[in-house]
């Protein structure tokens, strides 16, 4: 499928930020917030599509049931969602601009960074982009990811509608995301996944950022999305320190787009001003040429991608045991280039799940039964490759495969 949107695209520029130097006080439901004070963020918006933004993000990026949790208002996801995008669809509809659904992080983790269900954290993306879908929003915008277990829960309930999906992770100056997963690995996974963009935003500057930028590139054959900061905010201060000025903003914006981003704009401390300089860069750029042939060819884990040769060699198949963690690092020895893993019940997906990262090559899964096999793919924080030995039918192993992103050989 064709990209739904003319490249390059502008987005818009902070939500938080202006709406602090706005007057929204620290501490509060930035949703909560919006509706109670809408003007304020009619302002904002209309003077990011002055400005040249081709479109805007919906303010609903902690309106999920984790967050907003937070404030007691749990049981009004669908309600809060609903406001908040007809509200940016006054703004943007008008001047003929898409406006996208917001999704943040939960901030729950799946073991071992912390003891939440995989399928919970799926169930609470789920409720907000039914209620964004049904709002009627562009796009959903799945953003500031820093666990592969959350992003991979938001794609799949993303991928629940027809809607284009677009994701951007945030990571560290070393390249890492908050649970020490690497960008690389992420973006191989969730392209595999059928998102239609990806890319990464807030973490730092667009300086530091053009090196991930060129990271990823000859990994993707969808568009690159780059929304860096044009500062770092100092909330509660008169005023923000260390900010880039637009010009400044725009001249290395211009390094990123050089390098292969063709979704761009701004995170944190980005004003309109940002973006009307960004909007001239803009202009000096066509649509990216399709890749030739991307390097995506490769399985992975939360931390490591491994691209793959023409001939994969099985290990002798791995049982899920309570030594399978063991039984991995054992096999970084020997002349393999892929560890087979036996999956034969739930238990046994979930255990495979957890010592995922314990070798240093791509894992396999041989299952029996269909069931297990989508148990396997959907847990496992990565891209697994699929055993085309298992005694199941190669009419029902591919379009699960398909859904997980996995390899079948």
């Amino acid at each position: 499928m064709s990209f739904p949107f003319k490249l390059p695209l502008l987005l818009d520029g902070a939500t938080a930020t202006n709406l602090a130097d706005a007057g929204m006080p620290g501490g509060v439901c930035v949703e909560k917030w919006i509706l109670e004070n809408p003007q304020k963020l009619v302002d904002l918006q209309s003077q990011f599509i002055a400005a040249g933004a081709q479109a805007v993000y919906a303010p609903t990026f902690g309106a999920n049931r984790a967050c907003l949790a937070n404030y007691g208002l749990e049981e009004d996801v669908a309600g809060i969602n609903q406001k908040l995008v007809a509200l940016s669809q006054s703004i943007a509809k008008p001047a003929g601009v898409p406006v996208g659904g917001n999704v943040c992080p939960t901030g729950l983790f799946v073991p071992p960074f912390g003891d939440s269900d995989f399928d919970d954290i799926y169930d609470i993306y789920r409720e907000q982009i039914r209620a964004l879908d049904d709002a009627g929003v562009d796009f959903i915008i799945i953003e500031t990811q820093a666990s592969l277990a959350d992003m991979r829960a938001a794609v799949l309930a993303a991928r629940t509608t027809n809607l284009p999906v677009f994701v951007t992770i945030t990571v560290d100056e070393s390249g890492h995301t908050l649970t020490g997963g690497s960008l690389l690995p992420a973006v191989i996974t969730l392209q595999a996944m059928g998102v239609d963009a990806i890319g990464l935003n807030c973490s730092f500057g667009p300086g530091p950022m053009l090196e991930y930028v060129e990271q990823v590139a000859p990994h993707v054959s969808v568009p690159i999305i780059a929304k860096p900061n044009a500062g770092v905010p100092m909330w509660n201060a008169p005023a923000n320190g260390g900010i880039l000025s637009p010009a400044e903003f725009a001249v290395q914006m211009r390094r990123l787009m050089e390098a292969g981003a063709r979704i761009v704009g701004g995170c944190c401390c980005s004003t309109p001003e940002h973006l009307k300089a960004l909007a001239v860069v803009a202009k000096d750029f066509v649509p990216p040429e399709a890749p030739e042939e991307p390097d995506c060819y490769a399985a992975a884990n939360e931390r490591e991608a491994f691209f793959l040769g023409d001939d994969i060699l099985f290990s002798e198949p791995i049982s899920c045991t309570s030594s399978l963690g063991e039984d991995l690092i054992d096999l970084d020895d020997e002349r393999v280039t892929s560890a087979l893993v036996e999956v034969n019940s739930l238990d046994d997906a979930m255990l495979l799940c957890e010592n995922s990262t314990m070798t240093r090559l791509p894992i396999a899964v041989h299952c029996d039964s269909l069931p297990v096999l989508d148990a396997a793919l959907r847990y496992f924080q990565g891209r697994l490759i699929v055993d085309s030995a298992c005694p199941i039918e190669t009419e029902l192993i591919e379009p699960l495969a398909a859904k997980y992103g996995a390899i079948v050989y």
